[in-house]
């Protein structure tokens, strides 16, 4: 196991700058997601932590040691590709142990390793197949124990469930989750789903046009998003976000509400998530939506309505009390529950606002 520690690191490809002076410590044995949208620069952060990309400036130590300059191989990493990586020819076992034997271990040695590692994932009874006899899921299971053979530092997985169909990348998921329970490794893993960041992760790092965010706990970035970005990219459904007027002594929202918040004057932005807004008004502060969609997930229905003021907005019914679809109800919520942010995205603190709730 070891720490990873990225220290003032930028990437750029000519004039194109993709990472910003990035600073970040990865705790030894934690699993960390890099999360945020295509193109955020996650995976090159990623690939240069492995070192398969270069940096630019800074400098990226792994277990205390300075990793600029080291081969991948010399780093005590191993990577988990998105798209598995397998050799055709090869069959699973021989897959799994051809790093092994690049490395000059015994035969003995390799067999017991691969052994190990199949045992670990379960699938000793694919050790004579070759890939094109395996299912997505177990394809990624070999490569997730081609890594495990080399006994790494750190694993590395660049989005590896994304060519799995919906079922299969939950089951992954939770084997993901077992074998860093299993092995204790410090794992970085990087994806765009915000729910696999917020299932797996003991720290998640979201990032945006190659700078950071935000650093916290799932339930951190959940309950306290540092700005607008965040709040609206970590929830499932997102976070609904309302115009507001401040007031001096006020916010106030919707027809002439009232949240007891002392802060700047001018427009902010109300945030409310789905699942604290309430069918029927019960809460200390109400909002009247007319519903446009119903959707139905069976224990969970999800309304899809908009404000008098046309803005859009998603409640949670897990009661079943919402009208039909071009009707109007009372939905309530707590003003403890409202997260504040001005213009430009920034958070404000709503302490008062839950004291005062």
């Amino acid at each position: 196991m070891a720490s990873v520690e990225i220290d003032q690191v930028g990437k750029s490809y000519g004039a194109l700058e993709v990472i910003k002076d990035l600073n970040l410590h990865l705790e030894d044995g934690k699993l960390t997601v890099f999360v945020g949208p295509s193109g955020c620069g996650k995976s090159t952060l990623l690939r240069m932590i492995a070192g398969l990309e270069r940096i630019t400036a800074g400098e990226i130590r792994i277990d205390g040691k300075r990793a600029n300059d080291a081969d991948p191989i010399e780093r005590g990493v191993a990577m988990v590709f998105q798209n598995y990586a397998l050799y055709p020819h090869m069959t699973v076992e021989q897959n799994i142990g051809f790093s092994l034997r690049m490395a000059g271990l015994t035969r003995p040695d390799i067999a017991a390793r691969v052994r190990a590692a199949a045992q670990t994932l379960q699938i000793e009874e694919l050790l004579s197949r070759k890939p094109a006899q395996l299912s997505g899921g177990q394809r990624q299971r070999v490569a997730i124990g081609r890594a495990i053979v080399r006994d790494p530092k750190v694993f590395l997985f660049d989005e590896p469930l994304s060519n799995l169909d919906a079922e299969l990348r939950v089951s992954m998921r939770v084997e993901i989750a077992k074998l860093h329970q299993k092995l204790q490794n410090t794992m970085i893993y990087v994806t765009h789903d915000q729910t696999e960041a917020m299932t797996l992760a003991d720290r998640i790092v979201v990032m945006r046009a190659g700078k950071i965010e935000q650093v916290g706990t799932p339930e951190e970035l959940y309950e306290e998003p540092a700005n607008l970005f965040v709040a609206g990219f970590i929830g499932s459904p997102r976070m609904n976000i309302i115009d507001a007027t401040g007031q001096g002594e006020a916010v106030r929202f919707g027809d002439n509400q009232s949240l007891p918040f002392a802060g700047p004057a001018g427009p902010l932005k109300l945030g409310i998530r789905p699942e604290h807004m309430h069918p029927g008004g019960d809460g200390d502060q109400s909002l009247q939506v007319r519903v446009d969609v119903v959707e139905n997930l069976g224990g969970t229905r999800y309304i899809y309505g908009s404000l008098p003021s046309g803005e859009p907005v998603i409640v949670e019914d897990r009661d079943k009390r919402a009208p039909g679809a071009g009707e109007v109800m009372k939905v309530g919520f707590r003003s403890a529950d409202v997260r504040l942010f001005t213009p430009d995205g920034q958070r404000l603190d709503t302490t008062r606002a839950k004291a005062t709730a």
